[in-house]
């Protein structure tokens, strides 16, 4: 269990965004001969499940064509992984507890393998439905769990970049996955993408088990231990930052392919390329996570997810006004969410206290809610015909909710803080 640090002294800083200090041991939890080669096994799976989860995106006119349904339907196949993610990552983290974390790891990517699978063979709609549901329900639970695992490999200050390391995969594949997928699927039939998934992740399986060290569960864990995370206002503050916030971004970037083709006049061929600036966007944000969390995680929360609210109001007028600008938007659209992850996830891991392994998997249980509520409220204004610039402003005004949430999250802590302890500063809630 990672535990906060005492509480600041007297006369310290009184700001009310100050995070959590991260634990005062520099030394690792767990000792690894291979420590980089392990992150390395935990980016491979992001990077599986990065490829399975934004393919969709850049393949909604084929899928709606291969399984003969409109465009606006075809993202319900979005919202179903995105709900097999909600569903999973609270159910497998809780009932896995117990497990030692490396066989969890190694169990929850042999199923996402054989889900994968099935979703290349889907011949219908509902069994496309079905099977992108499973592929959703390892989702989490592996991001949580592996984000654990890829935090107990570094000393305690280098938590961070530990976490954003792994989640490294899932912007890589952005870069290199999704595009060669998206083209894999134009022009051989919306069904390989899965494929090549369910092979990346039996590549996965092979490299969890030859680098990632034993990493025994929490000793005191148990699924009753797992819910006293809920009881904890922090992290309910936390986890309603990521939904509403990431709503927004993602009932834009779940129609990226028509509003590309529709608002900014692109080919369809140039979309894998598109997909990939947004990869190097999440690439780039993942890298400046660990740098703006320094300022302290809740600060850093609220600029970035500032930043995002007004991004998302300029993206359908850039995409809208040239070419240029819409590549931009595009890459912003990538860096920020991206730089905002692993903060959220750290800043879950300080206040969850005893109901570690659940509050990390939850963290993309909601983000993934946040994914299924975006796409939906996406094709709410779409079928209204209000048209492709409009599920960004939608997302804007979500943004700004998430801004306030966090605030209200630091204010909050503040006063718990004030009450515990008679001072100031904040250290966690």
């Amino acid at each position: 269990m990672i535990e906060s640090a005492p509480p600041a002294p007297a006369g310290a800083s009184t700001a009310p965004l100050e995070t959590t200090s991260a634990p005062a041991s520099m030394e690792p939890v767990v000792r690894s001969r291979h420590t980089n080669l392990a992150l390395l096994a935990l980016a491979i799976g992001g990077f599986a499940i990065g490829t399975t989860e934004f393919v969709t995106m850049g393949l909604l006119p084929e899928v709606a064509k291969g399984v003969g349904i409109s465009i606006p339907t075809a993202g319900h196949v979005v919202s179903a992984y995105a709900a097999g993610v909600v569903v999973g990552a609270p159910v497998l983290a809780t009932l896995g507890s117990k497990m030692p974390r490396k066989r969890l790891l190694l169990w929850l990517m042999g199923g996402f393998a054989i889900a994968n699978g099935l979703s290349a063979l889907a011949s219908s709609y509902g069994l496309l439905m079905g099977a992108r549901f499973l592929s959703g329900l390892p989702h989490g639970a592996y991001f949580g769990v592996g984000s654990l695992v890829a935090a107990s490999l570094v000393p305690a200050h280098r938590r961070t970049w530990a976490v954003s390391m792994m989640i490294t995969g899932l912007t890589v594949a952005n870069i290199v996955g999704v595009p060669l997928t998206t083209r894999l699927g134009q022009d051989y039939g919306w069904q390989w993408p899965y494929a090549a998934v369910a092979v990346l992740a039996a590549v996965t399986v092979l490299a969890v088990w030859r680098w990632v060290p034993y990493c025994p569960p929490d000793g005191g864990a148990t699924m009753r231990s797992e819910f006293t995370a809920l009881r904890r206002p922090q992290v309910w503050f936390a986890l309603a930052v990521g939904t509403v916030g990431f709503g927004g971004m993602f009932a834009t970037f779940s129609y990226i392919s028509p509003t590309m083709t529709e608002l900014g006049g692109f080919s369809s061929g140039t979309i894998p390329w598109i997909l990939a600036v947004y990869g190097v966007g999440m690439t780039v944000g993942a890298m400046l996570s660990g740098p703006v969390s320094r300022m302290g995680l809740l600060r850093g929360i609220c600029v970035v997810m500032g930043t995002i609210a007004v991004m998302l109001a300029l993206f359908g007028p850039a995409v809208a006004e040239s070419k240029w600008l819409a590549i931009v938007a595009v890459f912003m659209l990538g860096l920020l969410p991206s730089a905002l992850v692993p903060m959220l996830q750290t800043r879950l891991m300080d206040v969850a206290h005893e109901g570690q392994s659940l509050a990390a998997a939850l963290n993309h249980s909601t983000l993934n809610l946040a994914n299924a509520l975006g796409a939906w409220l996406g094709s709410i204004v779409l079928s209204a015909g209000l048209g492709y610039e409009w599920p960004s402003r939608l997302g804007a005004i979500l943004a700004v909710l998430g801004v306030f949430i966090a605030l209200a999250s630091g204010l909050t802590a503040r006063r718990t803080n004030r009450r515990v302890t008679g001072r100031g500063p904040l250290v966690g809630g």
